[in-house]
């Protein structure tokens, strides 16, 4: 009897272990302490200096630009430049036909010698009737009246000289030079064509060396812009669209005089170098605009920062191997670097690669370079 009860007690605890141990609290008690670490990738929040920038679209802009036009009516006899090709100042773009004004110069020149020999004649018949006063021979109004004589050639030589003058400088027209070195444009008109004065389009030039940017600031910055002028000069680095290598970097030298109300921007310009003519006129470029540096601002790389419903955070790996969730505040971003205003202190590691399949608390393992996951 007693080893028949003892048989039941033994029947009923094994039944208990399976019942109790099949159950699916216990599978899942079981997964939970067994799950592997998370493999991530790791970086280590450094102490620098960090760049305050504002980052922009600019567009280049010619630093002077000029749309020649004829100061002459005249017909085009030659085109001498080449289209889209370096001009130097004072080279020759357009020759006119000169016929006409070379005529007239002739025909100014030659009023101009008839006149000077009719005052030679006055000033001579002057003299010879100041003698014959002295003898009593003439009157004192003869005289008078060849003195006016004189007078009047002598501004008829005054007016020829004028006119040959005037002649001469629109001759001087019918040859039209570079005001300025630059890059000229396409050709806008052909010998043998017809152009009226400060009316026909005969070619553009663009200043191009140096060169401006133009660019546009959002009136809530105008603060940290006006602060960043009162402690020096203004810098500006000129990238362009898809490269992190600067184009060229420059120095602030317009400030618009007023913020235009209907896109609520305040136009700034930067003149940079452009030696090699890299850069063009009306070409899109981005524009990082340095207005104060942090000093030992605390930075990590970018992508370790994360947005959540309550705002940016990062996952810290603290010592025991685990990875909690920290809400930071980013003061700026930067050329793939964040710095963190608040959350976070130099030398504390952070998750910058694995997080998806974190959860807070998870231990992680950190991957080795080049290793997998």
């Amino acid at each position: 009897m007693k080893n028949k009860g003892l048989l039941i007690l033994l029947v009923l605890a094994a039944a208990g272990a399976v019942y109790f141990g099949g159950r699916p609290g216990g599978e899942k008690a079981a997964a939970r302490k067994v799950l592997p670490p998370v493999p991530v990738t790791v970086a280590q929040a450094v102490s620098r200096d960090l760049p305050v920038t504002l980052e922009l679209v600019g567009r280049g802009e010619a630093y002077e630009t000029v749309t020649l036009k004829s100061r002459i009516d005249g017909q085009v006899r030659d085109v001498p430049f080449t289209e889209g090709g370096a001009v130097a100042a004072g080279a020759v773009l357009i020759r006119l036909d000169p016929a006409d004004f070379q005529a007239r110069v002739n025909q100014a020149l030659a009023n101009q010698v008839r006149d000077q020999a009719l005052l030679g004649k006055a000033r001579a018949d002057v003299a010879r009737y100041q003698a014959l006063l002295q003898q009593q021979f003439v009157s004192q109004e003869k005289v008078a009246q060849l003195r006016s004589d004189v007078d009047a050639a002598a501004a008829s030589v005054q007016a020829d000289q004028a006119a040959l003058e005037l002649e001469r400088q629109q001759l001087s027209y019918c040859v039209i030079r570079a005001p300025f070195a630059g890059l000229v444009g396409a050709r806008l008109v052909h010998p043998g064509a017809s152009v009226k004065v400060n009316d026909t389009e005969l070619a553009v030039i663009n200043r191009v060396r140096p060169l401006y940017v133009s660019f546009a600031v959002a009136e809530k910055y105008l603060p940290a812009v006006q602060a960043a002028r009162q402690r020096g000069s203004l810098e500006a680095q000129i990238r362009l669209p898809g490269e992190e290598k600067p184009a060229a970097s420059g120095e602030v030298v317009f400030f618009d005089n007023a913020v235009d109300p209907a896109t609520a921007t305040l136009r700034m310009k930067v003149r940079i170098a452009n030696g090699d003519a890299r850069l063009a006129p009306g070409q899109f470029l981005a524009v990082s605009l340095r207005l104060d540096t942090l000093p030992d601002a605390v930075v990590v790389p970018a992508e370790a920062v994360q947005q959540g419903p309550e705002g940016s955070f990062v996952y810290v790996v603290g010592r025991d191997g685990g990875a909690r969730m920290r809400s930071v505040d980013v003061s700026q971003v930067r050329a793939g670097q964040a710095g963190i205003a608040r959350g976070l202190a130099r030398g504390e590691t952070v998750i910058t690669d694995g997080y998806s399949r974190l959860t807070p608390g998870a231990r992680v393992r950190v991957k080795q370079p080049g290793g997998r996951g």
